[in-house]
C-alpha cells in the first residue's frame, strides 16, 4: 500500500477492525520508510453504479471524486480522514439500497451536503459553493441565513429536550425525597440537634 506522504510502497499494518456497518475493514498502517501513520479501508465491491450527469452523459460511480471534493472543502477544518471515509460509506450505502443502479449526479451531491452540514457547517458551505456554483456574495449570504435559521431551530429543540429531562429529573428527586422521609424522623433529628446545643451552652 503506497504511503500518502512519501509514496513508498511498503507499510506495516498496526491495527485492523471492521467498520460499524460491517461494509469495510479499517486498517491503521505505518510507512516503512518515513514512519508516518495513515488509514486505509478495504471493502467489497458491490453492484456497479452509473452516474448520470447534468448534460446527460453517464459515467461509473467514483468514490475518489467525492473524496477529493470533501478533502478540499474540509482543508484545515476539524474533520478527520475517518470522518470523511464514514461519510462516503454512508452515501454509497444509501445509493446501493436503491432499486436502480442509475443515479443522478445531483442526488449524490445532495446526500453528501446533507451529511456534511451536520458534521461542519463551514465545510458544508465551501462544498456547496462549488457544487452549486456560487457566483456572487449574495449566494453565500443566502446559504448562511439558511444555516443560521436551521441552527436556531436545532438549538431550540435541544433546549426543549434539556428542559424536559430536567423537569423529569426534578420530579424524580422530589418523589424519592418524600419516600425516604420516615414519619417522626425529622422531629427526632431536630430534637437531637436542640439537645446538643443545650449541652454546648
Amino acid at each position: 500500500m503506497q504511503c500518502p506522504y512519501c509514496s513508498y510502497d511498503d507499510s506495516a499494518v498496526l491495527e485492523s477492525r471492521v467498520v460499524t456497518d460491517s461494509s469495510s475493514m479499517r486498517r491503521r498502517r505505518q510507512c516503512s520508510k518515513c514512519a508516518k501513520r495513515f488509514t486505509t479501508y478495504e471493502r467489497v465491491e458491490g453492484v456497479d453504479l452509473t452516474v448520470v450527469k447534468k448534460n446527460g452523459e453517464s459515467q461509473p460511480f467514483d468514490r475518489e471524486k467525492i473524496r477529493k471534493g470533501l478533502m478540499k472543502a474540509t482543508w484545515k477544518r476539524p474533520i478527520s480522514l475517518e470522518d470523511i471515509e464514514q461519510l462516503i460509506e454512508e452515501v454509497e450505502r444509501k445509493l446501493r439500497l436503491r432499486e436502480t443502479n442509475e443515479i443522478k449526479s445531483w442526488e449524490i451531491g445532495k446526500l453528501v451536503m446533507n451529511r456534511l452540514r451536520k458534521i461542519d457547517p463551514v465545510s458544508y458551505l465551501l462544498f456547496a459553493s462549488v457544487y452549486r456554483d456560487f457566483q456572487t456574495i449574495h449566494d453565500f449570504e443566502q446559504e448562511i441565513r439558511m444555516l443560521k435559521a436551521e441552527g436556531v431551530k436545532i438549538q431550540n429543540e435541544n433546549n426543549k429536550t434539556v428542559q424536559k429531562k430536567s423537569s423529569k429529573s426534578s420530579k424524580s428527586n422530589t418523589s424519592s425525597k418524600k419516600q425516604s422521609i420516615v414519619p417522626g424522623q425529622r422531629v427526632h433529628d431536630v430534637s437531637q440537634r436542640t439537645f446538643g446545643v443545650k449541652h454546648a451552652i
